[in-house]
């Protein structure tokens, strides 16, 4: 799928399809590119995200930007999000190592465990939002909670797209393992730090997938169109 992506990204961002330009068809661009519809079709998604394309249905594929700018998960910009998440998330970690109760970390511990395990992309993104909404909960306050609900499908789309494209997941396993440590320890500091580095690398993350592609790289893999 990323060899894909690439593939037409690139196109797009060369030019090759203009803006207004609508997409060849699914089967089309399966038999040019000598892939399964399924793995056509995660790429088509990435492109939407990426805000390049737009489907239109019955009509097809078109092109609406010529350069990544700012991804949108859900009904949020990932900008948005992040400016969020800095604001609310990195506090929230605060205020769970001071007053998190031995359920919640109980509860954290065994979601985090069961996110480790998991190899499933879709099922580790729903757990995801599962664990920032269970630091919420652990800092005793409901309208934390209720902030993190409002995005939570957001990060899971945003969390589905980083694993995807960014190879996070065993990265952010570790980064949650060390907010699950600092609430056990109680230290709001350390919690607050370990957050801080997650939504960094989150950010970091983000702006390696969306910079311009270079033109001259050859996608191993795809055949030329």
């Amino acid at each position: 799928m990323e060899a894909v992506l690439a593939h037409l990204r690139g196109a797009i961002e060369r030019g090759e399809y203009a803006i207004g330009a609508k997409l060849p068809s699914e089967a089309e661009l399966c038999r040019t590119l000598e892939v399964s519809r399924p793995v056509l079709r995660e790429a088509l998604r990435a492109l939407q995200t990426m805000g390049l394309t737009v489907s239109r249905t019955g009509k097809g594929t078109f092109v609406v930007a010529s350069a990544v700018e700012d991804p949108t998960f859900g009904d949020y910009a990932a900008s948005d999000l992040l400016e969020v998440r800095r604001h609310v998330e990195i506090p929230v970690a605060g205020y769970a190592a001071r007053r998190r109760t031995p359920e919640n970390l109980d509860h954290l511990t065994r979601l985090l465990d069961r996110m480790e395990r998991e190899t499933d992309t879709t099922a580790w993104a729903a757990m995801d939002t599962l664990f920032h909404l269970a630091v919420a909960e652990a800092a005793q306050n409901p309208v934390f909670r209720r902030v993190i609900e409002e995005i939570r499908d957001a990060l899971a789309r945003q969390s589905a797209f980083l694993n995807e494209l960014g190879g996070r997941r065993e990265q952010s396993d570790r980064e949650h393992r060390a907010i699950v440590e600092a609430l056990i320890d109680g230290c709001a500091h350390d919690a607050e730090e370990a957050m801080a580095h997650h939504i960094d690398r989150v950010a970091t993350t983000l702006t390696d997938i969306v910079r311009p592609a270079r033109p001259d790289t050859p996608v191993e893999g795809v055949s030329e169109a």
